[in-house]
């Protein structure tokens, strides 16, 4: 595969099964900072190992990382062969929320309630996108949150061949609950890492945004997600800037709230709710100077993001040499430092 064959609107490319990682690297021999790390910088691709990435950085630099922590998200449906997907929490206190199969294949579903454990119900009311996503109300005993940590597992999909525990989905910054599905690019990060790059002059400034739950068959652009800057963070950001140094986002969740933001100039406000915000090539991205992320499925509305922070060409490359290296893809596969 050459890097001609992947420069193409939607980046289609062939993802060969063997480089679907299948289980967290730890079940693999390799400890969570041990996962590969491919940098795309200008015109240069190359190799590393995610503990290399203090040096990769300049002191000076600043990493901005998501504090949202990972929920059991998926419940069974009770006397039914289904599970739904608690994705995302909107204002008016109704959920989205997703039906998939016992064989975690997705399911279209059909408005009227499910019973779920502990005597909870969801009713799904009308579709909200591709009869995947659907506006639901939830009825539980205690908080919802509540009720996922004691009925709820974490949300798999087939290439993850067995059930793992929460534990597995939590990066280092977990700090408050609130994710469907883990913002997976921080997950290889540990306590050595962190200490390693704020040794090195690197800061890293904290923000939330709660992630609902992304299909890899259906490819959507992305739906509201509530987040928070914090004041610190956006005075982190902007004295960054001042001063010369990159800011690099960990994960498109952490683009996508600091770009909600930022004003034409790239200048961060604290803020904070739901956020609608699509970030393509078209319009840019104005506060971020590169991006920690993972390895992304073919056609998947996030590479449109990726495509904002570097260009197609170089973008391109990065895929065709992760596939030709053997990377491994999802949340628990391999990274990629991309650097304006």
């Amino acid at each position: 595969m050459t890097a001609a064959e992947l420069a193409t609107p939607g980046m289609d490319f062939e993802l060969p099964p063997e480089l679907e990682a299948h289980e967290p690297p730890e079940a693999r021999g390799t400890p969570r900072d041990g996962v590969r790390l491919l940098q795309g910088q200008g015109s240069t691709v190359s190799h590393h190992r995610f503990t290399d990435l203090p040096g990769l950085l300049r002191a000076g630099d600043l990493l901005v990382v998501n504090t949202s922590g990972t929920l059991p998200a998926s419940v069974p449906v009770a006397g039914a062969p289904l599970r739904v997907h608690f994705s995302t929490e909107l204002a008016d206190g109704r959920w989205l929320v997703e039906v998939r199969g016992a064989d975690l294949g997705r399911r279209p579903g059909q408005p009227g309630p499910l019973r779920l454990p502990g005597g909870a119900t969801v009713t799904l009311e009308e579709p909200y996108s591709r009869g995947r996503l659907w506006f639901a109300s939830v009825t539980t005993r205690t908080s919802v949150i509540d009720f996922l940590h004691r009925h709820g597992q974490p949300i798999r999909y087939p290439y993850v061949r067995r059930q793992w525990p929460i534990e597995a989905y939590q990066t280092v910054f977990a700090t408050q609950p609130g994710s469907a599905e883990m913002p997976s690019a921080a997950r290889p990060f540990t306590d050595r890492v962190v200490t390693r790059l704020v040794s090195a002059g690197v800061q890293i400034a904290p923000l939330v945004l709660h992630t609902g739950v992304a299909s890899p068959e259906a490819h959507e652009r992305p739906y509201p997600e509530w987040f928070r800057v914090p004041p610190g963070t956006a005075r982190l950001v902007n004295e960054t800037r001042a001063a010369g140094g990159r800011v690099v986002a960990v994960g498109t969740t952490a683009v996508r709230a600091l770009e909600t933001v930022a004003d034409e100039d790239g200048r961060v406000a604290a803020g904070e709710g739901w956020t609608d915000l699509i970030v393509t090539p078209a319009r840019g991205v104005r506060a971020v100077d590169g991006l920690l992320t993972g390895l992304h499925e073919p056609k998947a509305s996030h590479l449109d993001l990726l495509a904002a922070v570097v260009d197609r060409d170089l973008l391109s490359r990065c895929y065709a040499e992760a596939v030709r290296a053997g990377y491994l893809w999802h949340e628990f596969g391999d990274v990629n430092l991309l650097l304006r």
